[in-house]
C-alpha cells in the first residue's frame, strides 16, 4: 500500500504524517513537497532575481523538510519516499494520487489572509482526487 502525505512543514502537515504513520505502518508514505511558483511574488516583490531567490529558500526547505521525515521514519520503521513537484497544490497533489491508494493531508498549511485568497487546498485535493482522501485536523 502508498499512502500519499503532502507536507509543506506546517505543523498541520506533520500531524498528517504523523496520522498516516500510526494508521498505515505496513505502508510506503510518500512524501510530496509541491513549490508552487505564485508564492514566489508574495513578500518579496515580482522581479525575476527575488522570485530566484526565493525559489532557492524553497529547495532547501524541500531538502531540510525531507531530512527530517526520513529521520523519523527510520526511527519510527516506516518505509518513506520523497518527493518533490513545482506547480499548483491541488494539482500536483491529486496527480500524485493516482500512483497511491490513499492521501493524508493536514486540514490547512497556510493561515491569515494568504488562506482565505488561494483557497483551501485541501478542500479542493477531497473533491479531486481520484482516491479516499483523510483530513487530518
Amino acid at each position: 500500500m502508498r499512502v500519499l502525505v503532502p507536507m509543506d512543514g506546517s505543523g498541520q502537515s506533520w500531524k498528517a504524517f504523523e496520522h498516516a504513520a500510526e494508521r498505515f505502518p505496513d505502508a510506503t508514505l510518500v512524501v510530496l513537497r509541491v513549490i508552487d511558483p505564485v508564492q514566489a511574488g508574495y513578500g518579496i516583490g515580482l522581479n525575476g532575481a527575488g522570485a530566484g531567490q526565493w525559489f532557492d529558500a524553497q529547495e532547501e526547505a524541500t531538502e531540510n523538510l525531507f531530512e527530517e521525515v526520513r529521520k523519523d521514519a527510520e526511527s519510527a520503521g516506516i518505509d518513506v519516499e520523497t518527493r518533490k513537484e513545482v506547480g499548483r497544490p491541488t494539482r500536483e497533489i491529486t496527480d500524485a494520487a493516482a500512483d497511491c491508494d490513499q492521501v493524508v493531508i493536514g486540514s490547512h498549511g497556510r493561515e491569515g489572509v494568504s488562506r482565505i485568497l488561494l483557497g483551501s487546498v485541501a478542500e479542493n485535493v477531497v473533491r479531486r482526487s481520484p482516491v479516499p482522501v483523510t483530513v487530518v485536523r
